[in-house]
């Protein structure tokens, strides 16, 4: 069983560097800061509007952090060892959602691809990112570290959004290739729901492991 536990783990971090890596490749054309590039070609209307366009390349130049600093969260290795960098690079994950990127992304959201269907799944999921992401500071500065540690596998969820949703649009245009508009649509919803049922079974399944590994008293009459 711990071995199978170790080659999940290695798997998950070989997944994550290599969407990781599609990530930066993906981000570095917009060093540029040129309108004809890639997404931003498509949103000629949003562009000329200079709150999202700033909104637009907050959220696109802070996505590699989150996505690297909130995957250090979950590494009991990493927490032993390295303490102070847990803390901090938590803390910069906090602040990072809360005031800078999950206020981009609702700005944005207001003016998704796709019409009211892919608008309500954007805001929803930006809404839900920044809620969650405030409940695990929330519970970390009161010491509530289990519920914390839930709370972050919610908000890591969301913030894998970034990644799920680009792996979903890739498989689908693969099998049945959408009308680019009806793709849009599905994939701002498959982007982030399956992620949060995933990990709301981690959160089920680590809270039964809890309740099976606590010590069991037995009671006696001289108790």
């Amino acid at each position: 069983m711990e071995i199978e536990k170790k080659i999940i783990r290695v798997l998950l971090y070989l997944i994550l560097a290599f969407f990781t890596y599609l990530m930066v490749k993906i981000t570095l054309p917009y060093l540029a800061f040129a309108d004809n590039v890639a997404f931003l070609r498509i949103k000629r209307t949003a562009r000329e509007i200079p709150i999202w366009k700033v909104s637009f390349y907050i959220h696109v130049f802070t996505s590699v952090f989150l996505l690297l600093a909130g995957f250090t969260q979950f590494s009991a290795a990493f927490l032993k060892n390295y303490r102070k960098w847990h803390r901090g690079l938590g803390k910069m994950y906090v602040i990072i959602i809360l005031f800078l990127s999950g206020p981009a992304g609702f700005v944005m959201a207001l003016l998704a691809n796709g019409g009211n269907t892919s608008k309500v799944a954007f805001t929803v999921l930006t809404i839900s990112w920044l809620f969650t992401t405030y409940m695990a500071w929330k519970t970390a500065l009161n010491k509530k570290f289990s519920e914390h540690r839930e709370w972050m596998y919610r908000s890591y969820a969301l913030t894998l959004s970034a990644l799920t949703l680009r792996a979903w649009k890739w498989l689908l245009v693969l099998l049945f290739a959408p009308p680019p508009m009806d793709l849009y649509r599905i994939v701002a919803w498959l982007g982030f729901v399956p992620n949060l049922i995933v990990a709301e079974w981690l959160i089920r399944r680590m809270q039964r492991e809890k309740i099976v590994n606590e010590p069991k008293y037995k009671i006696t009459n001289n108790q």
